[in-house]
């Protein structure tokens, strides 16, 4: 089991490469420039209408035919280059591994590399892991504007940067430190929250109307007692019998007038706080934001308000010395929306308030901790776990599978800003030129990514043979990774097995489709079988935590045109926690194409603005592609019929628990469909939180 770290396994071969490359890349990048002045997007469309002699349309006119004549001036090179390039793809890698060390946060989060949460004792009462999918469309710009889309590398970065912002954003872990009591009250806690400052859409409204996704969530009333100083208690921590004495301020008598308790110098007698039924009392009132004995957000153990022992602490990664500002705005002249999740994620900390988001779950918490999720998180009629429609990737997102990352250039720079969060990526999966199976030529790789923030111990690639029309120029295919996620007490690996996959995309080629789900099951199941252990070796056999599925599959479980994929032999082996049966979605599963028409509308350029459509019928009706057979042939924006079903969903997360120990169990924690890529892709991302129980109690 060896990792390809380089594209070749000699040095000559690595400079001929990139030689050829060199010769290549201007006849290459011309082309590019040349279709993408060709192909506008509709809001190039919409700026030259509005202005026919702008500048943008002077600079189409002078470049296209420079771009040509420089074209063909470039071309006598590369075909010298393609001569040398072609015949090397053949022994070229299928796949290239990089690690990046984590550094000192990272290091003592443990949240990676050697001595990590990878090779760390597994815990007999089992984990919890995130997954996520998402379809990047980051194809050379001439080919991405066929979706609407433009500028690939810039995407590329910022996709980079959205993508762990989001998974590294705070957490809120709130603990009691009581032997006894392991929970909060609803009272209780409504006092703990209702002083934090919500500005996040993923924060609850006492407005919200209702959707189809389930009934709206409600604000929780406030506490009718107050709960340090209970009716006829003679031991108030605020009020003790002396009644001189202020607890903040113990030495001062009067108390100080800066005092929070006693404000303009008042005694003990006309406290505020004491004042039974104030509303403006400033220890439970709602308006309060923070501690007011020490003005903190997490109490000190021994505040006289907190005998309880609850306390709130928050986590983060450090930012990145070396990352560049971005800013939360949308670039001059409307569209693309580049929104840095950064700055959205900032307003969790603005003035001494503290957001609660819905989507902030711990991966690891102690037996003696409580979270809970006030927020927007539903579950529908007998629904085992949570779902909802997030603004942002799961916090402590642990493996994130990639398609269509396309074009060389974006595929670099999103590596480079995913490697801030995942020490382990594999990229440039597939082949160029001809390879075995591969009977046509392909000018571009699968398209897959995989990054994981545990360390991939074995992987391999297969590329899908039955390709046709322009599908098959790509060589689409499955990238399988085995990851190492902890040690037994009896030091027996524990590991998970992971599929990335980006299925036949023509429209009306099911039997395409489905051969290529039989393929992917094969290979699957031979690449388990020949990354375990060999035998006659003196070591224990692995445990297998988890089998998970992951990508763009290009059919749904709603069109009847995808009836054969519906029904396929894959979902008697992987459940989906989205499907009730062939046909059948579970009624808040969305859809997760995006109409590309619709990609530079301002409700959509902002992940807020986009996740609050998405949470309403009328905006998913309007923005989501539906099933052929459900929507007229003109364009479906602006159509007057009803529709069914909540659009075509067509990237999947999927698990399986075939293979697993006998005590052992897989759980879906949470379920969310992320809209946190608004702008960037015409998809949805979607992610997932599985938990692994062993069975065991904890020691």
């Amino acid at each position: 089991m060896v990792l390809h770290s380089t594209p070749y396994t000699s040095a000559c071969l690595h400079f001929l490469d990139g030689l050829s490359w060199m010769l290549v890349f201007p006849c290459y990048w011309l082309l590019d420039r040349l279709l993408a002045s060709c192909v506008a997007t509709s809001l190039e469309k919409q700026r030259r209408s509005q202005d026919p002699c702008s500048f943008l349309s002077l600079c189409i006119l002078v470049s296209v035919p420079l771009y040509l004549l420089l074209l063909l001036a470039s071309l006598p090179f590369a075909l010298l280059g393609f001569i040398v390039w072609a015949p090397l793809q053949a022994v070229r890698q299928p796949y290239l591994y990089t690690y990046r060390r984590p550094d000192k946060h990272q290091a003592e989060q443990g949240q990676a590399g050697p001595g990590g949460a990878g090779t760390g004792e597994w815990r007999p009462q089992g984990r919890n892991f995130c997954f996520c999918s998402a379809n990047v469309c980051l194809l050379p710009d001439s080919l991405a504007r066929f979706n609407n889309l433009s500028d690939t590398h810039r995407r590329a970065r910022e996709v980079g940067r959205r993508i762990r912002n989001g998974a590294s954003r705070p957490q809120i872990k709130i603990y009691i430190d009581s032997p006894t009591n392991t929970s909060i009250s609803a009272a209780s806690f409504s006092s703990l929250t209702t002083g934090f400052r919500r500005t996040s859409s993923l924060d609850q409204r006492p407005d919200q109307t209702p959707t189809t996704n389930g009934p709206a969530d409600t604000e929780p009333e406030p506490p009718t007692e107050c709960p340090i100083h209970p009716p006829g208690a003679a031991d108030c921590p605020i009020h003790p019998p002396a009644g001189d004495q202020c607890p903040t301020h113990p030495d001062a008598v009067p108390p100080a007038g800066d005092c929070p308790l006693h404000p303009n110098g008042t005694s003990s007698s006309d406290c505020p706080a004491h004042s039974t039924g104030e509303a403006d009392c400033p220890v439970h009132a709602p308006s309060n934001h923070d501690c007011a004995m020490h003005g903190d957000v997490a109490p000190k153990p021994d505040c006289p308000l907190h005998a309880s022992g609850v306390q709130i602490s928050i986590s983060a990664p450090e930012p990145d010395p070396d990352e560049e500002e971005t800013g939360n705005h949308r670039e001059a002249g409307g569209g693309d929306s580049m929104t840095a999740s950064r700055e959205s994620l900032a307003r969790y900390h603005g003035d001494g308030g503290i957001g609660i988001s819905s989507n902030n779950t711990l991966s690891h918490v102690p037996r003696t901790s409580v979270f809970k999720r006030p927020g927007r998180k539903r579950r529908h009629g007998d629904e085992t776990f949570e779902h909802d429609v997030s603004a942002f990737f799961p916090a402590n997102l642990d493996f994130l599978a990639l398609q269509e990352v396309f074009d060389h250039g974006a595929t670099s720079r999103l590596r480079r800003q995913l490697h801030r969060y995942f020490p382990y990526v594999l990229s440039d999966v597939g082949r160029y030129g001809w390879k075995g199976c591969c009977s046509r030529f392909k000018f571009l790789n699968s398209g897959l990514m995989l990054a994981s923030r545990y360390p991939i111990l074995d992987a391999r690639y297969e590329c899908y043979p039955n390709g046709r029309g322009e599908d098959a120029l790509a060589a689409k295919g499955a990238l399988f990774a085995k990851v190492h996620v902890g040690t037994s007490h009896q030091e027996q690996r524990v590991v998970g097995y992971l599929t990335c996959t980006h299925l036949h995309a023509i429209e009306g080629d099911s039997s395409v489709r489905c051969q290529q789900l039989d393929l992917l099951l094969q290979w699957g199941s031979e690449f388990r079988q020949s990354s375990s252990r060999p035998e006659g070796e003196k070591v224990l056999e692995d445990l297998v935590a988890f089998d998970v599925l992951l990508g763009d599959l290009n059919f749904d479980n709603c069109s009847s045109e995808d009836k054969l994929e519906q029904q396929h032999s894959l979902f008697s082996q992987y459940k989906d926690p989205c499907r009730l049966g062939p046909g059948e979605d579970k009624p808040w599963a969305l859809g997760t194409l995006l109409e590309p028409s619709g990609l530079y509308d301002d409700d959509v350029t902002s992940p807020e603005s986009l996740q609050k459509l998405m949470e309403n019928e009328e905006g998913r009706k309007e923005y989501l592609v539906f099933p052929p057979s459900k929507t007229p042939s003109s364009s479906q924006r602006g159509r007057k019929i009803p529709l069914r079903g909540n659009g075509r969903r067509i990237d999947y997360l999927l698990y399986s628990d075939e293979g697993l120990q006998p005590d052992w169990k897989l759980d879906i924690e949470e379920f969310s469909f992320v809209t946190q890529l608004a702008g960037l892709t015409d998809h949805l991302s979607v992610a997932m939180r599985l938990a692994v129980s062993t069975g065991e109690d904890e020691p």
